[in-house]
């Protein structure tokens, strides 16, 4: 599962450097056509702006799994370890049903485009509104996983070598506690 996670945010964090760098040099391109050359590309605006949706819903995601959201914590972190799990779960759940709204209407959004082409690159709508099921389904993915590590954590005995052993067992092997 870690090495998932690992590949899923490589992945996820390529694709943002890609359409950053790609947004970059629409833009740049575009200004120095139009200043020096007195033309410029019609659809590099166009595109820029859908890679600035991409980038924009794909660090969404990011933000999730690194937990960097804003969030107001004050009252939680004074609650006892059970009521504050229970508190987080039903924030997991409230935020999955909101991602259920955005999975739900982006769907419809992407049905009700398909043929609806956006007006300088001729691509479909369709494709800019599919951004949000991404999107929600990404976010689903994080949230369950951080509600069942809300809930169970297992403990997984870890294997040093010997040069590090922080015990005195002869077998190296230490037990996490969380």
């Amino acid at each position: 599962m870690k090495k998932i996670s690992i590949f899923f945010t490589g992945f996820v964090n390529m694709a943002m450097a890609g359409s950053l760098a790609m947004m970059f040099c629409l833009v740049i391109g575009n200004v120095i056509l139009r200043y020096v050359f007195n033309s410029g590309i019609t659809w590099s605006e166009e595109v820029s702006r859908f890679l600035f949706i991409l980038l924009s819903f794909l660090g969404a995601i990011i933000a999730l799994k690194n937990n960097e959201h804003l969030s107001v914590d004050t009252v939680l972190r004074r609650l006892p370890s059970m009521i504050r799990k229970i508190v987080n779960g039903f924030s997991i759940l409230i935020m999955l049903y909101i991602l259920y709204i955005l999975f739900d209407g982006s769907v419809k959004m992407t049905i009700q485009n398909i043929t609806t082409l956006a007006p300088a690159t001729g691509i479909s709508m369709a494709f800019i509104f599919g951004i949000g099921i991404l999107t929600s389904i990404g976010m689903a993915i994080i949230l369950i996983s951080n509600l069942f590590k809300t809930f169970i954590k297992i403990d997984i005995p870890k294997k040093k070598d010997n040069q590090n052993l922080s015990n005195n067992s002869p077998t190296g092997d230490e037990v996490v506690v969380k």
